[in-house]
């Protein structure tokens, strides 16, 4: 499979806006550890209906004073247009010139999705605001969307958001590399282009992430779930088993021709730290 390669390959880390300033003080120490392996940008979530963004906003702009490449995230479901034109205004006087722009899920208790009720409403918007003068990342669904009727209405789903003016997408993670080629193979042959990078999901806890897992659609592979129930608490094996199934799950994605790869790093540093210096990707 020939798959469009970025200039280089495009390895960056996503980060969560802290909520609290002992949070905020573990993710500087995170990032101070992370950036030394020169990952292309970092970017930075945004919650369900904004309701991270004042955290979000501290987050990116110290992250810009420190001189890294930042690529904010911005969820539209809710928001206004005024809303998302004054973030957008705010982010270009910052000179960020990256967007990930999602949907984002609906907060309990909000009644309306807002001027932007899909992510493609979002990217058509910020195309018209803006020109050209952000790259925008969309997401992605190798398993397919857990809100989604069938297959095919996914696929359909993300070309809208491709030809609204999305540059490239993100996956939500998985751990089984058949599914993320064949989607990448479905949706070369609607046309769809640009570069999919796999997002990662390194394991640091197994009741968390079967949680994360459940909620979002994305399938532990019966295998890795009995080895990882059977550590029990055994953090420092799940830890080391997850590394090693990570790792090579990376390792088949880049040599099968996967454009690059985006960490979700849940602000913690070690773990991604081995897998990056495992793989050797800053030599890449």
């Amino acid at each position: 499979m020939n798959e469009p390669r970025l200039p280089q390959h495009n390895f960056s880390l996503e980060l969560f806006p802290p909520k609290t300033d002992a949070g905020m003080e573990k993710l500087q120490n995170s990032v101070a550890r992370l950036r030394r392996l020169e990952p292309r940008y970092f970017s930075v979530t945004y919650g369900a209906g904004g309701s991270t963004q004042e955290r979000t906003l501290e987050t990116v702009e110290w992250l810009c004073g420190q001189g890294i490449e930042t690529a904010p995230h911005l969820s539209c479901i809710g928001s206004s247009r005024d809303q998302v034109r004054a973030i957008l205004a705010h982010y270009l006087a910052k000179n960020i010139d990256r967007i990930v722009a999602l949907r984002g899920d609906m907060p309990s208790g909000m009644g309306a999705a807002g001027d932007f009720p899909h992510a493609n409403d979002l990217v058509e918007f910020i195309r018209m605001e803006t020109g050209h003068r952000f790259r925008i990342a969309v997401a992605a669904y190798p398993e397919f969307h857990p809100q989604a009727p069938d297959a095919a209405s996914d696929l359909r789903n993300f070309k809208r958001k491709v030809q609204a003016g999305a540059d490239e997408a993100i996956t939500q993670y998985f751990y089984s590399p058949d599914a993320y080629f064949r989607f990448v193979d479905e949706c070369r042959a609607l046309g769809i282009d640009i570069p999919i990078v796999p997002g990662i999901m390194p394991i640091y806890n197994y009741t968390q992430l079967a949680r994360f897992s459940d909620v979002c659609g994305a399938e532990i592979p019966r295998w890795i779930r009995r080895r990882l129930q059977g550590f029990g608490d055994d953090v420092d094996s799940i830890r080391a088993f997850g590394v090693e199934v990570v790792t090579e799950l990376c390792r088949k994605l880049l040599d099968q021709g996967a454009p690059g790869l985006h960490f979700y790093t849940m602000n913690q540093s070690g773990v991604i730290e081995k897998i990056w210096n495992d793989l050797k990707l800053s030599e890449s």
